[in-house]
C-alpha cells in the first residue's frame, strides 16, 4: 500500500520526536502493509513552517537511515499545507510540495473547527494554476460536520478528499467514524491515508480500513481507493465516484 499522508520525519512537527521513534513508526507502517509513504509535515499552520527544500533534504536523510536499518519503506517529500492567506505567494515562491513530481496534487488542511470564508476562491485559484487540491481528513472538521454541503461543493468543483484510516475504523469515536462513512457512501472521498503521528491511539490502521471498506462497499471501491493513492504519487488522474450531498438526520444525528 501507499500512504499519502504521514508525519514520520523526526523533530519537524507534532509527528515524531526523534529518529528512533521515526524508525519504529516506519516498522509499524511496513507491518501494516505499507511499502511507500509521503512525508507530509505541517506547513504554514500557524505553529509549524516546513519549507520545501528542508523537507526534501530531511526526507533524503530519513530514506538513507531506513536503508541502513533494512526497513523496506520508500519515502518521498511532500507537505500538509494549511489553507491560509499566504498560500498563493508560497506557490509562486516554489515553497509548496505536491504529492507528485509533476506538481499536480497538493494536500490542503483546514483548521479543525472551521472552513475559512476564502476557501472556495482559493481552491479555484489553485486549480487555475493547473493544480488539484486534496482535502485531508474532512471527517474530523467540526464545521464540515455541521455543514457537509461545503465538502460536496468542494468535491463537485474539482477537489478530492482523503479520509484517515483510523477515523474510519472508529479510533476518534462514533461521530467521526459515522461522518467518515457518510463521506465515503456519498462518493465524496477518494483515498485513505494514515496521518500517522506518535500519539497513543494513532497508529497504522490502513489494512483495517480497507477491510471495512471491502465489507461495506465492495472490492471495486477498495481497489479504486488503492489505485487513487498510486495516482496521487504518479501525477495521474484519480477515479471519482457518484457524488451526492450528505443528508444529515434532523434529530439525533451522531455528528
Amino acid at each position: 500500500m501507499i500512504d499519502i499522508h504521514s508525519h514520520l520525519l523526526p523533530g519537524i512537527d507534532d509527528g515524531s520526536e526523534s529518529m528512533d521513534i521515526s524508525l519504529q513508526m516506519a516498522r509499524d507502517a511496513v507491518a501494516d502493509g505499507i511499502t511507500h509513504a509521503l512525508m507530509t509535515p505541517h506547513h504554514m499552520n500557524g505553529r509549524y513552517t516546513n519549507h520545501a527544500q528542508d523537507v526534501i533534504e530531511r526526507t533524503s536523510v530519513f530514506q538513507a537511515t531506513l536503508d541502513e536499518h533494512n526497513i523496506p519503506l520508500m519515502v518521498f517529500p511532500s507537505q500538509e499545507v494549511r489553507i491560509n492567506g499566504g498560500l498563493m505567494t508560497a506557490l509562486d515562491e516554489h515553497d509548496i510540495l505536491t504529492t507528485d513530481a509533476q506538481g499536480t496534487y497538493v494536500l490542503i488542511e483546514f483548521p479543525s473547527d472551521d472552513v475559512p470564508a476564502f476557501t472556495m476562491d482559493m481552491l479555484f485559484q489553485i486549480q487555475q494554476r493547473g493544480m488539484v487540491p486534496v482535502i485531508v481528513h474532512p471527517e474530523r472538521n467540526t464545521r464540515l460536520m455541521k455543514e457537509p454541503q461545503l465538502l460536496y461543493d468542494m468535491v463537485s468543483r474539482g477537489a478530492y478528499a482523503q479520509v484517515t484510516s483510523s477515523s474510519y475504523v472508529g479510533t476518534f469515536g462514533k461521530a467521526v467514524s459515522t461522518f467518515a462513512e457518510d463521506i465515503i457512501s456519498n462518493g465524496l472521498a477518494h483515498v485513505f491515508a494514515s496521518d500517522a503521528h506518535h500519539i497513543p491511539g494513532r497508529s497504522y490502521e490502513m489494512t483495517a480500513a480497507f477491510n471495512k471498506l471491502r465489507e461495506t462497499h465492495g472490492g471495486e471501491m477498495a481497489n479504486k481507493f488503492e489505485e487513487n493513492a498510486k495516482a496521487l504519487v504518479n501525477g495521474e488522474r484519480l477515479s471519482r465516484f457518484s457524488q451526492t450531498p450528505i443528508k444529515k438526520k434532523r434529530f439525533f444525528s451522531p455528528y
